[in-house]
């Protein structure tokens, strides 16, 4: 792969299963490349960091001195992905610092792809959010996740006319499950055996959008 991928997984709303993304794709994405480096900001417990301690790396944008130190530990094109598990309340300061630095081209002159995955949520806040970002973003690198435990039903349109991830609504029994500090998503793969199960196809479904997504943007910038 001659560029890194940075994968930005955000939204202007809390509880949109962010974090859970977040999970999903780092896990995947150790699955598959054997590394990646993740990065918390976040405030809320639990975090990315309670859930993947031993590869999870903290981070702020409260103040210049965080900025430029996340953006020189991502902006690296050294073949391991990075994935930033974006808090909502820093949303509007990091995307503000992104427009500033003008972080996609940056990004791209030092051979580093970014994809901005946005959660999404129907009320007015999700819409202005990521109303807020469209303009800053190249279109193929702007993602909404419809995760449809929150969304119920039709996405905003300014948001259907992007590309669009969707991740299956899991029983709220495996919700919970999935949701214990200790769970691992591959290690479920590989320790049950029984493959027809909700949430072994969920999983399998999730990493193979992931699959999907990764060789899409490849063969965008191919």
């Amino acid at each position: 792969m001659s560029s890194t991928p940075l994968y930005i997984i955000c939204s202007s709303r809390p509880q949109v299963g962010k974090t859970l993304i977040a999970r999903l794709l780092s896990e995947f994405l150790l699955l598959k490349h054997g590394a990646v480096v993740p990065f918390d900001i976040n405030l809320k417990e639990p975090s990315l960091l309670d859930y993947l301690p031993g590869i999870t790396e903290t981070a702020d944008v409260i103040d210049t001195y965080g900025k430029m130190q996340l953006m020189d530990r991502v902006i690296v094109n050294d073949g391991t992905a990075k994935v930033i598990d974006l808090g909502y309340h820093a949303f509007d300061e990091f995307f503000k610092m992104c427009d500033q630095i003008g972080l996609m081209k940056e990004a791209m002159r030092r051979g580093v792809a970014p994809v901005i995955l946005f959660v999404a949520d129907t009320d007015r806040a999700s819409v202005r959010g990521y109303q807020t970002i469209q303009p800053l973003i190249p279109p193929n690198a702007l993602v909404v996740v419809d995760n449809e435990f929150v969304v119920r039903g039709e996405l905003p349109p300014v948001m259907s006319r992007s590309r669009v991830l969707r991740f299956a609504a899991l029983p709220v029994f495996l919700k919970t499950y999935i949701d214990r500090l200790n769970f691992s998503f591959t290690g479920y793969l590989r320790q049950e055996k029984d493959s027809s199960t909700e949430l072994h196809q969920w999983i399998r479904r999730s990493y193979t959008t992931f699959r999907d997504l990764e060789l899409s943007m490849l063969l965008q910038r191919s």
